[in-house]
């Protein structure tokens, strides 16, 4: 696993650094001080993964990963220094493409590194999805609604550069609507909530995180909130599970879909926007085949071409269309699905 570093401080460049040799057969391959020597360094050598700050002089890190991934993309893990205090700054990164975010360890007195092991682990799922890796029960259920609701779905699965492309299609849908609306994205546990409140923010719609037993209900916008796969029982009730515990996408877009297409009793709309890898191609073709109307992201408008070309390979979508018209083809096929 070749790594890149991109700290403006010398401190942090050395923790980040002997962390990462920590790790048996991960090797640092430059590191640097700011946005542009990072955006330079890619160009000359492209690594596995790039550790980027936020907070730098001149170009900074979401400024850096827009350029990296529009020029010469490659996986970028956002750490910096308290990451709950910069959650815009965060999620304006992942939407230009950063897979994920972790805070900043730190060189104790004696050289030794306090706070690695998360950043360590985050480092490992991404290899794994990228393939640079040898490769507790469910939650207390808490019952919320006590009257079901069977109106139409909307489904979005997405993964790298989602939580841009969420907030075009969220900020297309009326504010009041027949259908229910749930994501699916690739974020840690730690950040849902703070995507819930951005998507809000940028959308002014109300985004509400997924409480284990939630039933869908007619305007809700609701996301999946944990490092769980987010599920539907045959009651219609929302649950987490950590099954399949192979699976790195977490949580699984193919998990939930699948779920939704044995268990809802009528057929919606469901899209795959960017993302790496394969997650949601195999869930959105058995929606397909259950009557859904699919829709996957086009490449010219993906961050990651990886999830909706899979789903457009399988035949799985009905449409690949670019990220600005897909909130409008969810709303023309809702009008026209709805009774007269």
């Amino acid at each position: 696993m070749r790594i890149g570093i991109v700290n403006d401080l010398a401190m942090a460049r050395e923790a980040l650094r002997r962390a990462v040799l920590s790790v048996p057969g991960y090797q640092v391959i430059w590191m640097a001080g700011d946005g542009s020597e990072a955006i330079e360094r890619t160009r000359l050598n492209l690594p596995d993964l790039i550790l980027m700050d936020l907070v730098m002089p001149g170009i900074d890190g979401v400024e850096a990963t827009r350029r990296i991934m529009a020029e010469t993309p490659c996986p970028i893990l956002v750490v910096t220094a308290t990451v709950s205090g910069r959650m815009g700054r965060v999620f304006d990164a992942m939407g230009h493409g950063a897979l994920d975010t972790v805070d900043t360890p730190t060189l104790g007195p004696h050289g030794e590194v306090a706070g690695a092991t998360p950043l360590i682990e985050k480092i490992a799922i991404i290899a794994k999805l990228i393939g640079k890796s040898g490769e507790a029960g469910s939650s207390t259920d808490i019952p919320t609604q006590p009257l079901a609701w069977n109106g139409s779905l909307v489904l979005i699965g997405s993964s790298t550069g989602g939580p841009n492309a969420l907030a075009l299609i969220l900020a297309d849908l009326p504010l009041q609507r027949d259908a229910c609306t749930i994501i699916v994205q690739h974020v840690d546990v730690a950040f849902a909530p703070g995507l819930a409140t951005w998507l809000g923010e940028k959308t002014g719609r109300h985004v509400d995180l997924i409480k284990p037993g939630d039933r869908p209900g007619k305007g809700q916008i609701l996301l999946a909130a944990t490092n769980d796969h987010l599920t539907m029982d045959s009651s219609h009730r929302l649950r987490y599970s950590p099954e399949p515990i192979a699976l790195s996408y977490r949580p699984s877009v193919d998990v939930f879909f699948d779920c939704v297409a044995t268990h809802w009793p009528r057929p919606g709309i469901a899209t795959v926007l960017t993302g790496m890898g394969r997650d949601g191609a195999k869930g959105l073709l058995k929606l397909r085949q259950a009557k859904w109307f699919t829709i996957a992201q086009d490449q010219a408008t993906s961050i990651v071409w990886g999830m909706p070309r899979a789903a457009a390979e399988v035949g799985a979508a009905v449409e690949v269309l670019p990220i600005e018209r897909i909130g409008k083809s969810i709303v023309e096929h809702l009008r026209r699905s709805q009774p007269s």
